[in-house]
């Protein structure tokens, strides 16, 4: 059922009907239901008794809901259900302008600086976003504001004036008024509302800058290959696994921080330090996108059990996400840094360019110690300086140069398909190291890596096509998921990117 969905499913009422009448959580995030006499809207899966299907309405996002003049249900708190997968999945204006809003950027510098980095005018993204999801991007971004103020009230003891600074709203008035009528409670009565206990589980360090809060997503969730391959790969002094976490630095707009991301059966715990905490919705935003945890894991297995050499590899640990990255720049240098050299060799280079030129954090509760260099930093470097062969030298230069001057620009509103383009005409630059990229930094679920020495050992063990000709042609099948593919394709071996560590 999930598998075959299209763009627009809150159009197809009776579908959306079925899936609230069975409370099916798979559909949280797709599309909210609103109640027309109760004035509340919810997720697929509330846990309420349905409401007759001729008072049902249903939207595309959270926003929409709120601006049709609909409150959030206090019951199942449709806010906080995991993403759109949709987003994650396009690659066109909308889902591109989504990925940057959810990124904080109208908080930051306005619609206007939405349109810059999109390359349109703001006639247009309006527009555009209006059609196909119900709000522009002021209400969007007034509805994720809300959740993230939502989130501090609950977790955290700060008090409101601090939240709404925080939370991005311009004014505490405005704070005031868009929680009351987005939740119907005045932000005082959210946080009474709060059990005691979860209250205290959430915030236990009560140290300033730190809160604690769970990450949803759909299941099922696989975390081996996921924390596996960022604990194999981690680059000493901006990653660590320590106490069953994966732990790193986070270079933010407003600062820095530190992240811990436990995986659990139901949730992500995050445990979140930041020098500025109008960082909070950037950083849970990015630390989502590394960990894929909008995915819809059951449209993508179900697509790669088509292929009956793929199949028993999806039952057998069903869920595998693409492990990804909070900062598109860094993993672009790493991937050079890891150009035909051992996971060993790669982790060893990077730890040398961090430990000489990456800025110095505090990490009392770890032993992380730098953020990863930046690209302008890296820019302004002595070539002679970099210990490694000329031609991967040359490759490194030329990448940071574009980065910081901005000829080569990688974020989340990226187009993938010119991005590919400009990654592969600068020098050094194959078809693997742009598709690793694509994967694991733009996001592009069906980036493939034929050539990868893996992906071609694990393909002859299978019997499938092992030359990267042949085994693309194979792979259409398995489009838009390839992304998903490489990762239950490199699962068949022993390397430690595919365990949880010890």
């Amino acid at each position: 059922m999930l598998g075959g969905m299209q763009n627009g499913m809150h159009t197809d009422t009776e579908r959306c009907v079925r899936a609230v009448q069975s409370k099916d959580a798979r559909f949280d995030g797709w599309f909210f239901t609103a109640v027309l006499t109760t004035r509340i809207y919810c997720r697929p899966s509330c846990p309420v008794v349905p409401p007759k299907p001729e008072n049902m309405t249903f939207y595309p996002s959270a926003a929409a809901c709120q601006q049709a003049g609909f409150r959030a249900c206090k019951r199942c708190r449709p806010d906080t259900s995991p993403g759109s997968p949709e987003w994650n999945q396009r690659a066109d204006l909308v889902a591109r302008a989504m990925r940057l809003i959810g990124d904080g950027i109208v908080d930051r510098e306005g619609v206007p600086g939405l349109a810059t980095r999109l390359g349109y005018s703001t006639r247009q993204i309006e527009r555009q976003l209006l059609a196909e999801l119900g709000a522009g991007p002021l209400a969007l971004a007034r509805a994720q504001r809300a959740q993230t103020a939502r989130l501090l009230i609950e977790t955290t003891p700060l008090p409101m004036a601090d939240i709404a600074f925080a939370a991005g709203f311009s004014s505490i008035r405005t704070f005031n008024d868009t929680v009351r009528e987005v939740f119907a409670l005045s932000p005082s009565e959210l946080r009474t509302r709060v059990p005691k206990n979860r209250a205290s589980d959430a915030n236990s360090s009560g140290t300033p800058g730190v809160l604690s809060l769970r990450l949803p997503f759909r299941s099922p969730l696989n975390p081996d290959n996921l924390f596996g391959h960022l604990a194999a790969t981690a680059v000493p002094g901006v990653e660590e696994w320590r106490d069953g976490a994966y732990r790193r630095t986070l270079r933010l707009p407003y600062g820095h921080g530190v992240v811990a991301l436990t995986p659990t059966a139901d949730h992500i715990g995050c445990r979140l330090t930041l020098t500025d905490m109008r960082d909070l919705t950037v950083a849970i935003s990015r630390c989502r996108r590394m960990l894929d945890l909008d995915a819809d894991p059951v449209a993508v297995d179900d697509q790669l059990r088509t292929d009956p050499l793929l199949a028993p590899l999806v039952d057998k640990a069903p869920g595998r996400r693409v492990p990804r990255t909070v900062d598109e720049a860094e993993f672009a240098v790493r991937a050079v840094l890891g150009q035909q050299v051992s996971t060993a060799a790669a982790r060893t280079h990077a730890a040398r360019l961090v430990a000489a030129h990456g800025e110095a954090v505090d990490d009392p509760e770890g032993g992380l110690t730098h953020l990863f260099p930046s690209a302008e930093s890296l820019a302004a470097l002595d070539p002679e300086a970099l210990a490694m062969p000329a031609t991967r030298r040359a490759t490194l230069t030329t990448l940071v140069r574009q980065l910081a001057d901005g000829t080569l620009h990688l974020g989340v509103e990226s187009d993938w398909a010119e991005s590919r383009a400009r990654l592969l005409a600068l020098p050094g630059f194959g078809p693997w190291t742009v598709e690793v990229i694509a994967m694991r930094a733009l996001g592009d679920p069906d980036a493939f890596l034929p050539t990868d020495l893996g992906v071609r050992r694990a393909a002859q063990e299978l019997s499938l096509p092992s030359t990267p000709t042949a085994l693309t042609a194979r792979a259409a099948d398995w489009r838009p998921w390839r992304a998903y593919a490489v990762q239950y394709l490199w699962a068949t071996d022993s390397h430690p990117i595919n365990f949880l560590p010890a």
